[in-house]
């Protein structure tokens, strides 16, 4: 019996419709990307102004999955991979009017002002603390649990707060952190399993996710025009609004032309499904819809004339405990050559999340009276007057993995299994980063390839 020949439809030209995009290309298998907005890479784009360069969506990634090696290796010809200089290693911790580095060893650790004596001493016994049982247990009950209260403030609440613009009381480790669940699962024990895990041979895929921070030469809006060259424009409809599929045996029809497909992907965010795809039930997705997304302002600031504290680190990160009105600062002309001018500085500020949704409603006038008395205080400037000051809102910024991820996980896979052929995707499952939209979208690619439609 022939084969039926394939033909895809992607909806979403982010950075996870783009990259399956690009492997069907290779394949050989026909597809269009249908995007709503007038143009693609979805949140992901680079500016230029006043001599500085500037992203005003993700700024950086982590290499931490072996298809965003692969996917580099793949594109050196059309984009240039940039790793973060080597001072990305330092984090800095707001505590009590001051910065504080975060330990990265032993002796820094015994010595830092972050967390508690009892704290300090207790971590020697984590080892040997019993692993938990409650797959749904928070991040906060987790860390307090093997850790202490200090951690969870100093440590693990700005890292969350960097990734995420989370609540550890809501974020769920086995959805949002899986590799530091599995530790513990695993190995009973974050430091022993660190450990142990050092001294397993590394495959291959292992080897190929060094976790650097990288961005791309000129910008990452240069990884999305790398995927649309590679892709071809042809295949891609901009200003796709109000898009509508049925399903009729086992295709998907484009209502607006009644044009046919084999296979249909789907990255929009939840909340969306049922406008886009009319043979989907309101039950079948209610559980999908409920995923909460935090609300975040991003700020770009550059200066010209850099005169503030020493900006020799990754960023600094705010925990939430210290009640301050923004979550975080990244030194991007740290990271990465050629973002501002020489002298000058780059930073890239980030207000609102879970927590504080408020904050990320200011407008941009009253923002920057807000950041006037923040960057005074914590940047060690005498005058706020910055080169460059730009403001953009996300409404929908980042997807929180809660207690409710194993109802939307248990509903995604009961909604493929029901319509063949129909994958959903996107930052609703597997990661918020720019390396997990890679892996998914790498992914999907293999199962459309290897299905037989």
């Amino acid at each position: 019996m022939k084969e039926i020949e394939k033909r895809v439809a992607i909806i979403g030209a982010g950075i996870t419709g783009l990259t399956t995009a690009y492997y069907l290309k290779k394949a050989g298998i026909k597809f269009t990307i249908f995007e709503s907005s007038n143009h693609i890479g979805g949140v992901i784009n680079t500016q230029e102004k006043d001599g500085f360069t500037y992203e005003t969506g993700p700024n950086s990634g982590v290499v931490a999955t072996a298809e965003m090696a692969d996917l580099f290796e793949e594109l050196k010809d059309k984009c240039q991979l940039e790793k973060a200089d080597h001072s990305s290693a330092r984090r800095l911790i707001w505590r009590k009017g001051k910065w504080n580095a975060l330990p990265s060893g032993l002796l820094s650790a015994v010595f830092t002002p972050l967390f508690t004596l009892k704290d300090k001493l207790g971590i020697l016994a984590e080892p040997w603390r019993k692993k938990g049982t409650n797959p749904n247990e928070t991040l906060a009950e987790m860390v307090k649990r093997r850790m202490g209260q200090s951690f969870l403030d100093y440590a693990i609440d700005p890292f969350i707060l960097g990734i995420y613009a989370g609540d550890p009381n809501y974020i769920v480790p086995k959805y949002a952190l899986p590799k530091l669940y599995n530790l513990e699962q695993d190995f009973g024990s974050f430091i022993g399993g660190a450990i142990k895990k050092r001294k397993i041979p590394k495959t291959t895929d292992d080897k190929k996710a060094t976790r650097e921070i990288f961005s791309v030469k000129g910008g990452l809006i240069n990884l999305v025009n790398a995927l649309r060259d590679e892709i071809g424009l042809e295949n891609i409809q901009l200003n796709a609004k109000n898009i509508q599929f049925d399903t009729k045996d086992e295709k998907y029809i484009l209502q607006e032309d009644k044009s046919e497909f084999t296979h249909l992907l789907s990255t929009i965010n939840a909340g969306n499904l049922q406008d886009t795809y009319n043979f989907l039930e309101k039950t079948e997705v209610a559980t999908i819809d409920n995923l909460t997304y935090a609300k975040v302002a991003e700020i770009t600031l550059g200066f010209k004339q850099w005169e503030g504290i020493s900006l020799d680190a990754f960023g600094g990160l705010v925990p939430f405990k210290e009640d301050r009105d923004v979550l975080g600062v990244l030194f991007l002309s740290t990271l990465f050559e050629g973002r501002a001018p020489k002298g000058g500085a780059l930073l890239t500020l980030f207000s609102g999340g879970i927590r504080k949704p408020k904050m990320a409603e200011l407008s941009k006038k009253e923002m920057f009276e807000m950041l006037k008395r923040e960057m005074k205080d914590m940047m060690g400037l005498n005058e706020f007057k910055p080169d460059l000051f730009e403001v953009n809102y996300y409404t929908k910024a980042i997807a929180q993995y809660g207690i409710d991820s194993e109802d939307r996980l248990k509903s995604i896979a009961k909604i493929e299994n029901t319509y063949k052929n129909f994958y959903l995707a996107g930052s609703m499952r597997n990661g918020v980063g720019i390396a997990d939209r890679v892996k998914q979208g790498s992914d999907i690619a293999k199962q459309i390839i290897d299905n037989h439609a």
